[in-house]
């Protein structure tokens, strides 16, 4: 009831030229997906997703199993403390994120560019979430920050089950820890990090909606607009609910060619 039919009913919608709900809607047949792709936004929309969708993944899971492997093999005695300061961001609220950030990248009152004045880099001191060149890559930082802690934490509970006496016969056998974390660590969590690539895909979709709504609006012109963003603001701002649902039928079929490609490639036999 939840989840079936509104999905089928998107399929369905996608070929319809409606203004709403209670609307009288025109049968279009595939016409808002022609038009889509031909619509310099939405293109614009799917390279930006695009964008984050391979930046943000792979630098939060590299980071991620760095934080992990310091955490779970090194002699902290701060390690509980550090675990619980990791995980804080995962727990906030996207929208809380969005505005605690856009105040951070403030031009004039943000913490980040009065670091690079007290550095002596005030040329480095830019309008970050107003300017093109940046704007992207200012929001896959936020992702990258809110998202490490969360897939840390999967990653030590994996980390934490395997039996420490592979790691002693391998050190007796003289490899080293870089050595070590390649063949042991690695392929003994490759089920976890095979999971959390296709979460943090797809988690991609769902917090960039959120922060470029919260941050930037889509701006400036449309430089940080993603793709689900644009299906927002042409389905609750202009109204064009037809044409929003073949945005959301693009971005669902996308999103499941993806997890699937993911899924095959980082396929191997479990240990």
């Amino acid at each position: 009831m939840f989840i079936v039919y509104p999905v089928t009913q998107v399929f369905y919608k996608s070929l319809f030229s409606s203004s709403g709900f209670g609307s009288s809607d025109q049968f279009v047949g595939i016409t808002n997906f022609i038009e889509l792709f031909s619509d310099d936004v939405f293109i614009q929309s799917i390279k930006n997703t695009g964008f984050l969708m391979l930046v943000v993944p792979v630098i939060t899971l590299l980071l991620s199993l760095i934080f992990a492997s310091m955490l779970s093999f090194g002699q902290l005695k701060e390690k509980h403390l550090y675990r619980t300061i990791f995980f804080f961001p995962s727990i906030l609220s996207f929208v809380v994120i969005g505005i605690l950030w856009a105040f951070i990248y403030h031009p004039n009152m943000g913490i980040v560019n009065e670091i690079m004045k007290v550095m002596g880099l005030d040329q480095y001191a830019l309008t970050w979430l107003g300017n093109p060149d940046t704007v992207l890559w200012a929001i896959a930082i936020v992702m990258v920050w809110q998202a490490v802690g969360y897939y840390m934490v999967m990653y030590l509970a994996g980390m934490d089950s395997i039996p420490k006496e592979l790691y002693e016969a391998a050190s007796i056998d003289g490899a080293n820890a870089i050595q070590q974390f390649v063949k042991i660590t690695i392929p003994m969590l490759w089920e976890i990090i095979r999971i959390t690539i296709i979460f943090s895909i797809n988690g991609v979709l769902n917090i960039s909606f959120v922060l470029v709504i919260v941050m930037t609006s889509g701006g400036p012109n449309n430089s940080s607009q993603v793709a689900l963003t644009y299906m927002y603001q042409q389905g609750f701002v202009n109204a064009n609910f037809g044409y929003a649902m073949a945005i959301a039928v693009v971005v669902f079929i996308v999103a499941i060619i993806l997890a699937f490609i993911s899924n095959k490639l980082t396929e191997r036999e479990a240990l």
